[in-house]
């Protein structure tokens, strides 16, 4: 195992910016920046051995300072939507930014993902390497309560697993909902879209939607919809009777809390599977719909629609506003922690 630093740019205040490279001894290797907390790149063999880079990204830190689709970063203090920017904790309201019609998403106008986090350590061990990194959201920043402490690890292993670990405390009871938003594309992030992908979702149900993304508070069966994925199917095999492609929560199987398995994607061509575990109650699968290729990614290759899929694991979208939800509060005294495990492999 391997762990190597090294200088990833300024951003416009002139803070200096780390990229990490973790590589384990079967070459799979992971860049990380901790400026928002991202994934910048993943190299996996193919079923001949072949390295290719699997997940969408830029070559230099100007692409992440200036992208708006989120790739690879780490989103919160709350990923996903909240409907019309708005939840109440003991009587109070607050009122976010509103930045996804009539919506807030992903924590709003700079959220988790446009901060530069603080690296902990980055270290090497026998059978694996890790980068730890916190960030400190202050009270009332995106007008969220409480000082949030939080830490998110990413840790490569000799069993080509990739872990990306949270936590979280609060000096005053605010809200929570961490997630990686990587955009998977297992051909390789230039191969074109992933509609050929074979995915499998452990869900039998998923939360349904207004149309502005909301969930309405209802829980219904997958099955005999375009949403199910409860055996593997391509998921561009009827993405067609969607409006504009996945953009969906599904309720896992499973006990919420345990590290249980929740989705596995395969790319024909490549042989590469990719096994996700999580511990969170959710996972949004989101097909790339707005990317228009006017993002220019790594080597100069745009990105267009359906260039990557995301599984982002999480609490349901809108749960502060939804007490049947899993509850997303979080107590000073208490621990927030979530982990999502990616392993690979190829045949």
């Amino acid at each position: 195992m391997n762990a190597h630093k090294e200088p990833f740019g300024q951003t416009a205040e002139g803070q200096e910016v780390t990229l990490y490279t973790l590589t384990n001894s079967k070459g799979l290797r992971a860049r990380i920046t901790n400026f928002g907390a991202a994934l910048v790149s993943l190299h996996v063999p193919d079923r001949n051995g072949t390295l290719d880079d699997v997940v969408l990204g830029f070559d230099d830190l100007q692409g992440y300072l200036t992208q708006t689709a989120y790739i690879g970063a780490t989103v919160g203090r709350y990923a996903n939507r909240i409907g019309k920017g708005r939840f109440t904790l003991d009587g109070v309201e607050y009122k976010l930014a509103i930045n996804n019609g009539p919506n807030h998403l992903h924590g709003g106008t700079r959220g988790f993902d446009k901060v530069l986090w603080t690296t902990q350590e980055a270290v090497a061990a026998e059978d694996e390497a890790w980068v730890k990194m916190t960030y400190l959201s202050a009270d009332g920043e995106e007008n969220y309560p409480g000082n949030l402490t939080c830490t998110v690890t990413y840790t490569l292993t000799n069993d080509d697993e990739l872990r990306i670990s949270y936590e979280g405390t609060t000096d005053k009871k605010t809200i929570i909902n961490l997630t990686n938003h990587s955009y998977w594309n297992l051909g390789g992030h230039a191969s074109g879209d992933v509609l050929g992908h074979e995915l499998m979702i452990d869900a039998d149900r998923f939360t349904v939607i207004d149309p502005g993304l909301i969930p309405t508070g209802a829980i219904a069966s997958v099955h005999d919809m375009p949403l199910d994925f409860t055996r593997p199917r391509p998921i561009g095999s009827r993405l067609h009777q969607l409006a504009n492609g996945y953009d969906h929560n599904y309720v896992l199987n499973g006990k919420a809390g345990t590290l249980r398995l929740c989705a596995q994607a395969r790319e024909p061509r490549s042989g590469r599977v990719m096994t996700v575990q999580t511990t969170e109650p959710g996972i949004q699968l989101y097909t790339g719909n707005y990317l228009d290729g006017t993002l220019v990614g790594k080597g100069g290759h745009p990105y267009h629609k359906h260039a990557g899929f995301c599984l982002e694991t999480q609490h349901y979208p809108d749960s502060p506003n939804k007490p049947e939800f899993p509850s997303v509060v979080l107590e000073p005294g208490q621990k927030y922690t979530s982990q999502t495990v990616h392993q690979f492999s190829a045949k």
